[in-house]
């Protein structure tokens, strides 16, 4: 445990480690699902230490409704004019380039930036991304729940405008100078995590489903019902061993990949893609194993196996056909 963590000096030696600059994001957006959109999004660029360098934000048109108007307060008249994600992508890229991604609840930020830039056939260049959330478990801040304005209150920095993107982007910018010192002087590892772009897109159209705002949600395939397992469970997975066609996996959180995409290449593979986690998942895949999602808390109760997805992409080459004939089962 770090002592007097709210107000630790950067210290005189810093860790050769740590990154050599930061760019603290926050984007607003139509929703929380894979087919929402981001409506503005800042970014405060930050030098290895902290410190601010520069600041930037930008509306963006959703090219749909905005969503939540009584959370961002974005109007479709205020959207209208406002420039498509593809025409700042260049101008964010710039942002963010070279850096460490820093956000609040980092998982989403990424997602939703990795997957407009998917939409728009390139790529964020962003490659770890850092939590903030992540940081002040790590730090073991006496804090009542993890709420940006919780955060902010701890380190006396003032919230001026909730859920606009600028105001916590710079909120977050000024607690986060205070947590990356303490994490310093603490010889704390930072818990980056590795951003992996979106590279496979499906650009076929969605047909017969709108949302449940009455938008069509554009090029991401629609959800729909795998076929049962063939196989049967053999059990857990164990750890330097292959997986075995007929295991149950379960995802959670967000994916490089496609969800869907790395959904079917698991079925591809002879396993089951379980929706929910039960005593019976034989492995969780997820990129942030310290969430407080209900899978993970389950995996973790349940002793169920957990690895990340690219350790998971390097099992999926080598699956141990089931136990007998591997033929699977055909119904009749």
């Amino acid at each position: 445990m770090l002592e007097d963590r709210t107000t630790a000096a950067a210290p005189a030696a810093w860790p050769a480690a740590y990154p050599e600059g930061y760019a603290v994001v926050d984007v607003e957006t139509t929703g929380l699902a894979r087919d929402d959109r981001i409506v503005s999004a800042a970014v405060y660029r930050l030098d290895a230490r902290g410190e601010v360098e520069d600041h930037w934000y930008t509306l963006v048109n959703p090219e749909r409704d905005p969503g939540p108007v009584w959370i961002h307060g974005l109007t479709s008249e205020v959207l209208e004019g406002a420039p498509l994600f593809r025409d700042i992508a260049e101008e964010f890229a710039a942002r963010l380039d070279g850096r460490v991604l820093v956000a609040h609840n980092a998982v989403f930020d990424w997602s939703m930036i990795a997957r407009e830039y998917a939409r728009a056939q390139s790529e964020a260049p962003v490659r770890r991304r850092l939590c903030t959330i992540a940081l002040s478990k790590e730090l073991g801040l006496p804090l009542a729940n993890h709420k940006l304005e919780t955060l902010a209150a701890h380190f006396g920095v003032v919230q001026r405008r909730a859920h606009h993107a600028l105001d916590d982007a710079r909120v977050l910018a000024e607690a986060f100078r205070p947590s990356l010192h303490a994490a310093a002087s603490g010889g704390l590892r930072l818990p980056l995590l590795e951003c992996r772009p979106l590279v496979e897109w499906s650009a076929s159209p969605t047909i017969g489903r709108q949302s449940s705002r009455g938008h069509s949600p554009g090029s991401w395939r629609p959800s729909r019902k795998r076929p049962a397992c063939p196989y049967p469970n053999p059990g857990r997975y164990e750890a330097g061993k292959r997986l075995k066609q007929g295991m149950r996996v379960a995802f959670s959180g967000d994916t490089s990949v496609d969800r869907e995409l790395l959904e079917d290449r698991a079925v591809e593979a002879g396993l089951h893609v379980a929706t929910s986690l039960s005593r019976l998942t034989s492995l969780l895949v997820t990129n942030d194993p310290d969430s407080g999602t209900s899978k993970v808390v389950k995996a973790r109760a349940y002793g169920t196996p957990v690895v990340d997805e690219a350790a998971f992409g390097q099992l999926l080459r080598d699956v141990e056909p089931a136990a007998g004939d591997a033929t699977p089962a055909t119904k009749e």
